[in-house]
């Protein structure tokens, strides 16, 4: 028999582990772009 106490629980904390996952990903990805875009050389010009 399924204990829906406890899976209403569990997935109660798996859904908030999942989004922070999924925000601590999308963190790195605009860190890693900003330091890509800061430490591009500039253009040379003639």
């Amino acid at each position: 028999m399924i204990n829906y106490e406890g899976l209403y629980a569990s997935l109660d904390i798996m859904w908030k582990g999942m989004a922070g996952l999924f925000i601590f990903a999308v963190f790195i990805m605009l860190f890693t772009t900003g330091i890509k875009f800061f430490l591009r050389k500039p253009p040379k010009t003639k």
